[in-house]
């Protein structure tokens, strides 16, 4: 590619531009888990749209309900109007998702993106407890709006914001200081001593897998216990589920294997299937305390979302779908356990649960290079975590053994290259 063809975006976008720095070529065409670029090249994705493509690009049961739904002149824009397309995605993902999981949630419809679900969210848990704070969690991510920076870690995107982020307060995530300390019982004394500065939150809003703060996943028994403290002083939990939900981890929501019902489920990304914007909040039947058109947005009836989101969740009928995601998320966990075990160098730790998984090295820039060697080998993936020191995995959740092969082969072609031999037996 050369520079003249990128040359347009340098001129005329915006520096605040990103992946195509990463990723600096100019894509054409995109099926499954192949990208290709103007030249031709072809590239495997491992990166599946930051979790926006857990089904891939151009799936076409979703591309052929949603060519003949723009074909059949079906309603595009509807504000929060009932349509069609709307009230089968509500009746199915209730059938397919919510009943078989024993879960009672009313469905609201906030807006396009996973900064909108997650600033609905705060807002309501506000209004219902009638608290102002909301306590956080260290390396959390929850969108880029300023209530949803206001609940993330990150300091270069709050400093973003130009303004003093306020009514929160950052408490330790699971394993974030070490293995030994249990980060809640610091937690539970600040609720508990009326001296600790620290008042009882309206909510408590994580992710049980953060996503851009390093793939850190929290232990069940941790989330568990967070739900124990949230019903004990009664807090409302929201677990963000923007990045880690619609099967990334292994199961629909990302907390059943946890045994949680939260009260309130952020949701966006993948969920419309086909990469549309759409976005919905889950929240219990009786949190429902909104007034008509207190939280509203011009695109929350965006129909061609409803249309692929509803084709979408037939992959969830069938059982074998879940069941191929867990072994394959095997097949991913070993592949990783390899590496750093062959290439100590690496420094490396396997992290993460289901497809959403990477290592993380103590050796600084080097998840950077390995992800910028594969992406010149033909292989798209990202880094995340503080100081960008994960490369992460996010293959599209219905790929073969055999593009995960090509992937793998990839990917331990660039550590090589990085690092000396691998060890061998």
């Amino acid at each position: 590619m050369t520079q003249n063809e990128l040359g347009i975006f340098e001129k005329l976008e915006s520096e605040v531009r990103s992946y195509c720095r990463s990723f600096p070529t100019v894509f054409t065409k995109a099926k499954g888990y192949k990208m290709w670029d103007k030249d031709g090249k072809e590239y495997i994705d491992f990166f599946s749209g930051a979790g926006a493509l857990n089904y891939g690009h151009n799936d076409p049961i979703m591309k052929k309900k949603l060519v003949e739904y723009i074909t059949d002149d079906g309603i595009t824009h509807s504000l929060d109007m009932a349509t069609t397309a709307k009230a089968e995605f509500i009746q199915k993902f209730s059938d397919v998702i919510l009943k078989p999981r024993n879960l009672d949630y009313k469905i609201m419809f906030p807006g396009p993106t996973g900064t909108n679900t997650v600033e609905s969210a705060l807002k309501l848990a506000r209004k219902v407890t009638g608290r102002t704070d909301v306590i956080s969690f260290t390396n959390g991510f929850h969108g880029m709006t300023i209530g949803s920076l206001s609940v993330t870690g990150n300091a270069f995107k709050r400093k973003g914001a130009g303004i003093p982020l306020q009514n929160v307060v950052t408490m330790p995530y699971d394993n974030f200081v070490n293995n030994d300390l249990e980060t809640l019982d610091y937690l539970e004394r600040f609720l508990e001593d009326n001296g600790s500065g620290v008042d009882i939150p309206a909510a408590m809003i994580l992710e049980t897998v953060q996503g851009e703060g390093g793939i850190n996943a929290a232990r069940f028994e941790w989330l568990k216990k967070i739900e124990e403290i949230c019903n004990r002083w009664g807090i409302m939990l929201i677990i963000d589920d923007v990045q880690a939900g619609v099967g990334r981890t292994g199961t629909f929501f990302s907390f059943e294997k946890a045994g949680i019902k939260p009260d309130i489920v952020c949701l966006s990304k993948s969920l419309s299937g086909y990469g549309l914007p759409f976005a919905v909040t889950l929240l219990r039947p009786d949190l429902d305390i909104w007034d008509p058109g207190e939280h509203n947005g011009t695109f929350r009836g965006n129909n061609h979302a409803f249309v692929t989101a509803t084709a979408a969740l037939s992959y969830w009928e069938d059982e074998s779908f879940e069941k191929g995601i867990q072994e394959k998320s095997t097949l991913i966990y070993d592949f990783l356990s390899k590496i750093v075990k062959d290439y100590p160098e690496l420094k490396g730790e396997v992290k993460g649960r289901g497809f959403m998984v990477g290592i993380g090295t103590e050796v600084d820039g080097l998840a950077g290079k390995i992800a910028a060697k594969a992406f010149e080998k033909g292989l798209i993936m990202e880094t995340s975590g503080p100081k960008d020191e994960v490369f992460k995995l996010f293959p599209p959740l219905n790929i073969d053994k055999e593009g995960l092969e090509k992937g793998f082969q990839v990917i331990e072609e660039s550590v090589k290259e990085l690092t000396k031999e691998p060890v061998t037996n």
